[in-house]
């Protein structure tokens, strides 16, 4: 699915700081959708039209849309309410039940604007919002159901006065998560709790405190249950008191609860704040085994690189001692294949994931080849073209492979006894990676290949193993040229 972004770039005239401020907005659209108990879409002017950029719905309901409509125009029946919250700047609501695929729903429509970070003054309104509720809705019947509807008028009064989102919050975990069905808390602006969700009290009572929450002061509550705790976020009591935007963890008895705070400002002051929460212990948890397990991973792939490089010295230093030619020749094509192998682990071991930045392999594999060529009193020229991307750590290794034998077969068959160039040039799309390894040698006798040891493990490794196919010929220039394909489509994607 296209981003908002890309919709936006495309089919409307918004600029980038109007696009980056939706970007903001829109990561807390599930938050939106959930404490609305309602679907939340978000519309922007497209020519005469109005096209739908983002759509969420709440946790737990019944949507109003069996299908999202992101990327849809604004039904002709919709359009009064959107055209009256644009042209006021105020809410604007529907006098009558409004359909979509035989379901009727009530619809909303709230203004979005934002505030210039130069000049400080509001700009908009340059959205719309609309919250579609089932006509059947009973939750203002419940205590639980005003306080999420309270919330959620203040973070649409926010939107509309451009006070919300705070684009000084990183992206990232900051924002988003945790959903209000997690946990929610309201604050006045002294940080007294007004509203704790039945959720919030469970995770409170999991960290110790089972007292009640509520006309309570939640930076004291926190305080009891973090005392003696020493590496506690310092910010953690304004997070708390909803003065400042964060997101912060509170621990104790090993468990952990992670808390968001949005402060709540109506008219330039902070009346209060809306703190979601969320019990994370298990992740947490996930999340430590995880990083153990990759520390092991990557001692494993630096211990690999190790020894590999060992028999690699070994080999290097049995060439060297050995009498005949072909000896020297045969340990010294090991020496090589060994060396390829250690390079793709000694990457593994430098980061926690398995997904490799094969550009970065390949230019160290390729200086095999210039020892290839100064055993061979001649001098190769190695140009790249293009970028291979990133591949599976089971893929690289076997390219790497290959393409260390393609090269040093140019540089050793191609070059003797004088100066060349070998031109590798990698290709990439959605599909297959394509490789094509040149030189300006002296090319293939009688146009074919010889089928050796060398010609039969590449052939294995690109037809074997990466389901891909190779061909060599002779250059139209001269020379002998090598063609690789391999599919992709079990390769991540670049970004």
């Amino acid at each position: 699915m296209s981003t908002l972004r890309e919709i936006s770039n495309k089919y409307t005239d918004l600029n980038e700081a109007e696009v980056e401020w939706l970007e903001y907005l829109t990561l807390d659209w599930p938050l939106l959708a959930d404490l609305a108990l309602s679907d939340v879409v978000l519309w922007v002017p497209s020519g005469d039209q109005y096209l739908a950029l983002a759509h969420s719905r709440p946790t737990g309901l019944i949507t109003m849309f069996y299908r999202d409509v992101i990327g849809d125009f604004l039904r002709d029946d919709w359009r009064e309410v959107v055209e009256m919250a644009l042209k006021t700047n105020q809410p604007a609501a529907s006098t009558s039940l409004t359909w979509h695929e035989e379901t009727p729903m009530q619809m909303t429509a709230y203004p979005v604007s934002r505030i210039d970070p130069d000049t400080g003054k509001k700009i908009g309104p340059f959205a719309v919002i609309t919250l579609h509720t089932s006509p059947n809705d009973t939750y203002n019947t419940s205590r639980m159901g005003v306080a999420y509807r309270d919330s959620a008028d203040d973070l649409l009064v926010m939107i509309q006065n451009g006070d919300f989102p705070d684009t000084t919050v990183q992206k990232g975990r900051m924002r988003g998560a945790p959903r209000a069905g997690d946990g929610l808390i309201r604050v006045n602006k002294d940080g007294i709790i007004t509203f704790a969700s039945p959720n919030t009290l469970t995770s409170f009572a999991r960290l110790g405190y089972r007292d009640e929450l509520e006309d309570e002061s939640l930076p004291e509550i926190v305080a009891e249950i973090t005392k003696g705790i020493y590496d506690t976020n310092e910010s953690l009591p304004s997070i708390m008191a909803g003065k400042i935007p964060g997101r912060g963890d509170i621990e104790s008895r090993g468990r952990t609860i992670a808390a968001r705070s949005i402060p709540v400002v109506i008219g330039g002051e902070r009346v209060g704040g809306i703190i979601v929460t969320r019990d994370i212990t298990d992740i947490r948890q996930h999340a430590q085994e995880l990083i153990t397990k990759n520390a092991t991973i990557r001692e494993i792939h630096h211990r690999v690189k190790n020894n590999l490089q060992t028999v690699a010295s070994l080999l290097r230093v049995q060439a060297r001692r050995a009498k005949s030619d072909e000896a020297k020749q045969v340990l010294g094509q090991a020496m090589r294949r060994v060396a390829a192998i250690a390079v793709v682990h000694d990457t593994l071991a430098a980061g926690v994931s398995q997904i490799v930045q094969f550009d970065d392999v390949f230019d160290r594999v390729v200086g095999l080849a210039a020892e290839v060529a100064s055993l061979h009193n001649t001098v190769a020229q190695l140009r790249k073209e293009g970028e291979f991307g990133k591949l599976q750590s089971e893929h690289a290794t076997p390219l790497a492979l290959a393409l260390t034998e393609v090269v040093t077969n140019a540089v050793e068959h191609g070059f003797a006894d004088r100066e060349g160039t070998v031109t590798i040039k990698a290709e990439r799309d959605e599909h297959e990676l394509r490789v094509r390894v040149s030189d300006d040698g002296s090319g293939l006798p009688d146009g074919k290949i010889s089928e050796g040891l060398g010609t039969s493990i590449v052939r294995t490794l690109i037809e074997g193993e990466l389901a891909g196919t190779i061909n060599w010929s002779n250059g139209e220039n001269g020379g002998t040229q090598v063609d690789i394909v391999i599919p992709i489509r079990w390769e991540i994607k670049e970004d």
